[in-house]
């Protein structure tokens, strides 16, 4: 009897240290928690407002996160004939490569889970002016992967990065700056919204936004026809592992990553996340751009598309080499033609 209760101590214990302590979406009570009790490597603070349950959920935009590693799996596997051994500690794209404006870019992808073919443009753009020593400033657009990439998903209902990067080799994808720009072939057609409790732009609708039909024309004042337009991948690929990340992330620029969100992440504001409250909400698409150290907590630096008002000025960092929160388990990319 002793030993069958110090068994069932033990493994009560190691549920509860697996179990975090809810207080529910967007609470109060959740950031009091992470800045004054928990011992957390980041601070939390109020993004969104309280009763925003329902935007957060349409702007999680992987509607299948265990579909989506699948799909991942299925693109060659990125393998580098030479392995880097003297990585940097600390890797800023934004620094090493300075000329390429998109690296500090952080976009909006409106009312609209959009993300996954946000965070494939934005590394597609990236890659690409990096790739062309930043001869090319191409502006890849949301809207023609987003409306028109039939086996990517469901639009503003969600979609699959991978899909995104093989359609991006497949059939190519025109420019297109930010809503109400006038840049590129076809600019965003989601307005941009006041996600957040600052209060700078007009409000995210309370209707969920509807995807935009897929056009194969630009804008009138936009003087590149569509198909001249096009711009294509060369092959797309997955990478697996901390270090050939890293490689892939120093020779050649930013990744696309989908991971898990819980309820804290929408709190996040500054330092390193690790989950650390709350329940899972859905799947969600960013770009990791670079790697650190912060602290001692080693972390990927990541480039949201909920605008420059969330978190630390739209970026954050999150724990790395942990899988946290799935975030090393699908990462895909893939090299322009120049």
């Amino acid at each position: 009897m002793l030993k069958l209760a110090l068994v069932c101590l033990c493994v009560g214990a190691a549920v509860g240290q697996l179990m975090k302590p809810d207080f529910g979406v967007l609470s109060d009570e959740e950031i009091h928690y992470i800045n004054n009790i928990a011992r957390t490597s980041w601070k939390a603070g109020r993004n969104f407002h309280p009763e925003d349950h329902a935007h957060v959920k349409r702007i999680l935009g992987v509607p299948n996160l265990e579909k989506a590693e699948y799909l991942a799996r299925q693109l060659p596997r990125k393998e580098f004939l030479t392995q880097m051994r003297d990585l940097p500690d600390n890797f800023d794209p934004r620094v090493q490569w300075p000329n390429c404006t998109s690296l500090k870019e952080v976009r909006d992808q409106g009312d609209c889970g959009s993300c996954w073919a946000f965070g494939a443009v934005e590394a597609m753009t990236d890659r690409l002016c990096i790739k062309s020593n930043a001869k090319s400033q191409f502006h890849f657009a949301a809207e023609d992967l987003m409306t028109c990439c039939r086996s990517c998903g469901n639009g503003c209902d969600g979609g699959f990065p991978a899909e995104a990067w093989m359609y991006y080799q497949r059939d190519g994808i025109v420019s297109g700056g930010p809503y109400n720009s006038s840049q590129g072939c076809q600019p965003y057609m989601i307005p941009a919204c006041d996600h957040h409790v600052q209060g700078k732009l007009q409000p995210c609708s309370k209707k969920e936004m509807k995807t935009p039909r897929c056009k194969d024309t630009c804008e009138s004042s936009y003087s590149t026809p569509f198909k001249q337009d096009k711009h294509f991948g060369a092959r797309s690929y997955h990478v697996r592992g901390e270090d050939n990340i890293m490689q892939d992330l120093v020779q050649n620029g930013p990744v696309e990553a989908a991971f898990t969100v819980y309820s804290d992440f929408l709190q996040y504001k500054t330092g390193v996340y690790k989950h650390t409250t709350g329940s899972a909400l859905g799947g969600h698409a960013v770009k990791i751009i670079g790697y650190g150290v912060d602290s001692g907590d080693k972390y990927w630096l990541v480039a949201n598309s909920w605008n420059p008002d969330w978190g630390d000025q739209g970026f954050f960092k999150i724990a790395r080499g942990r899988d946290e929160c799935g975030i090393e388990s699908q990462i895909v990319a893939g090299e322009p033609k120049v």
